[in-house]
């Protein structure tokens, strides 16, 4: 597979596993993909015909590909059941996310640079709701481990889903309000500061962005400040 085909593979597999594109819903036409990625036609064949082979599309002539359902998969978020496991899901979430991002900075293309910041933009735009906050900030570490160029990253990210997001969240002290300006104004500084790192190419700096902020997630979680 070529190396554009495999970006878009990835890309709409990301988008598939997330639920961005639901079972039964259409993929963007082959013109759409064509002018969204910049490639030939051959290239977007190519991609289509590997979601095919993997499962996650059927093409029917004249109709277009459709998203089909995805098999469910097991993941350990269903055994987190306590504070400390939390906790620990954060420090994995520290180790794994840290790495990507590194390698996104050294890695990422224009097409997945762009992606990162759409992420940023939807989460500055929308992240006083609540409920579509939580998918725009599970977009944004989705996108950065995507922009990784190794699949086990982006694979890992989309297996543990939103839950990753929301679980933490709902272990915060009730007195705590996620929905809170301040909160809200941190956040989104900690990602910008992630993307400045990737957008410049600085692995060390990228690692370095995203262990603060997910270090002080974890801190806002055992200290609910």
């Amino acid at each position: 597979m070529s190396g554009l085909a495999y970006q878009i593979v990835e890309e709409l597999k990301q988008r598939i596993l997330s639920g961005e594109i639901r079972p039964g819903e259409k993929l963007p036409g082959e013109n759409g993909l064509v002018e969204e990625f910049g490639v030939s036609r051959t290239v977007v064949r190519e991609a289509v015909s590997r979601l095919q082979a993997a499962g996650l599309v059927e093409t029917f002539q004249g109709r277009g590909s459709f998203v089909l359902e995805v098999p469910e998969r097991t993941s350990g978020l269903r055994e987190v059941r306590s504070h400390r496991d939390v906790l620990e899901l954060m420090d994995f979430r520290i180790g794994v996310e840290s790495e990507a991002a590194g390698l996104a900075a050294g890695r990422r293309t224009e097409y997945q640079l762009k992606g990162i910041e759409r992420a940023l933009d939807d989460y500055r735009r929308i992240g006083d709701d609540p409920a579509r906050s939580v998918e725009a900030d599970f977009a944004f570490h989705l996108k950065v481990a995507v922009a990784s160029g190794n699949r086990f990253y982006s694979d890992l990210i989309a297996d543990l889903g939103p839950m990753m997001i929301m679980l933490p969240r709902t272990r915060l002290d009730p007195a705590y309000e996620m929905s809170d300006a301040t909160h809200l104004t941190r956040v989104i500084l900690e990602h910008e500061n992630i993307y400045a790192a990737i957008t410049r190419s600085d692995p060390e700096a990228a690692r370095a962005a995203t262990r603060l902020h997910l270090s002080n997630t974890r801190h806002r979680l055992t200290n609910g400040t």
